[in-house]
């Protein structure tokens, strides 16, 4: 007799920084999410789906869960984008960093309380560590804080141990057939990734607070018979900003460009003739309506 697949959703929650976007990349396979060593770098919950034999699991990668609630629009959206998942998903891994709790992986962990289903503590980064003696009794201590379904140490980055959470997370998910084609590997457009891959240039490139001041916005998206074109509009706060985004002679925005552009051909397959151009709205990152219309809607159900 055959074994019933399994099939659901599994959320990547977590504190920001804590590697959520290179391990959904690395548990699919591809890049699907943008990374940075900065906060604020995932803002909209982007769906990974991995199909294994017997099972299809659909990761949910989140913005980073932080304090400061209340402070900007943008913030408050990112807390609500992450903390919605929680009413659809069938998992929870709550992702921290090896020998490192911090107040914010508290508030997560206080959030998860609510959670009904199984979550499963993946402790990451466990490649940085010199001494490797030091890790199990951080992990006992941090898995004494809640009935874990499973305790998974691993390295996002170079994924040692990806296969067991992944075997993990499979286990825990109810038996049903599969929402998705075996072949596709996220649900968001072509359009999103390419709006995503300019604004991780720009937030890996930029210095210090600019890159929350600024986001990516997809005017034309056309396929032609040889290449695709690409017309992407950068928005910053202030006239200050544009300058910066542009850069001496216009070098920093044409390295943006340079860089995404290589990024989507490799996603695309095919040529991409990419556009860009910087412009100001004052204050949207703290105007709900401004949001809303950059494509920062609430999130929906799955």
């Amino acid at each position: 007799m055959t074994a019933p697949t399994r099939a659901g959703y599994a959320a990547l929650l977590g504190r920001p920084n804590v590697g959520k976007s290179t391990l959904l990349n690395r548990l699919i396979g591809q890049k699907i999410s943008i990374t940075a060593p900065k906060p604020q770098t995932t803002r909209h919950a982007i769906l990974g789906i991995q199909t294994l034999p017997d099972a299809q699991i659909v990761y949910v990668d989140t913005p980073g869960l932080h304090r400061h609630r209340g402070r900007r629009a943008m913030s408050r959206y990112l807390n609500r984008a992450a903390a919605s998942v929680l009413g659809y998903v069938d998992v929870v891994v709550f992702l921290i960093e090896a020998l490192r709790w911090t107040e914010e992986d508290q508030d997560v962990l206080q959030r998860l309380a609510a959670f009904p289903g199984p979550v499963v503590l993946a402790v990451n980064k466990v490649d940085r560590l010199a001494d490797k003696a030091r890790l199990l009794p951080f992990l006992r201590d941090t898995a004494g804080q809640r009935a874990f379904a499973e305790v998974v140490p691993l390295s996002a980055l170079k994924g040692d141990n990806a296969a067991t959470l992944e075997q993990a997370i499979a286990r825990l998910l109810p038996v049903g057939d599969f929402p998705f084609p075996a072949d596709q590997v996220t649900t968001a457009s072509e359009r999103f990734l390419a709006a995503e891959l300019v604004r991780e240039k720009l937030t890996r490139l930029l210095r210090e607070e600019l890159p929350y001041a600024l986001t990516v916005a997809i005017e034309r998206f056309a396929e032609e018979k040889r290449v695709t074109r690409i017309h992407a509009v950068i928005w910053v706060e202030r006239a200050s900003q544009k300058g910066i985004v542009i850069g001496e002679k216009g070098v920093t925005l044409r390295e943006v460009g340079r860089q995404a552009r290589q990024d989507l051909e490799r996603l695309l397959g095919r040529p991409v003739f990419l556009e860009t151009w910087v412009k100001v709205r004052e204050g949207w990152s703290d105007d709900e309506r401004a949001l809303r219309s950059l494509g920062y809607a609430d999130p929906v159900s799955f």
